[in-house]
């Protein structure tokens, strides 16, 4: 599955609900599942880790959608290289 096809998967399946909730709503869902993916980095199973990889990935969608934002079209800026410095590999200075 592509990034179109899983905002599109996310639109069908909860575009109501998400759009009731709104775009603050869905950022604290958002953030709260990137705490539970940070409990899984470190002390989780491979498993568990999958699994919140993939609330992640699906509740980023969810705030797209909400905000109405194409993800493909947003990643068009990685591209052609690092947005920093231009480069496949990143040899930007300012971040370690």
């Amino acid at each position: 599955m592509d990034l179109k096809e899983l905002q599109q998967l996310i639109e069908t399946m909860y575009s109501a609900k998400d759009r009731k909730r709104g775009a603050a709503g869905t950022f604290l869902w958002l953030m709260e599942e990137v705490g539970e993916l940070a409990a899984a980095v470190g002390e989780g199973t491979h498993a568990e880790k999958e699994g919140e990889f993939a609330d992640v990935l699906a509740w980023l969608a969810t705030l797209a959608n909400v905000e109405g934002v194409d993800l493909n079209k947003a990643m068009e800026k990685y591209a052609a290289g690092c947005p920093g410095c231009g480069e496949t590999v990143c040899c930007c200075t300012e971040k370690p």
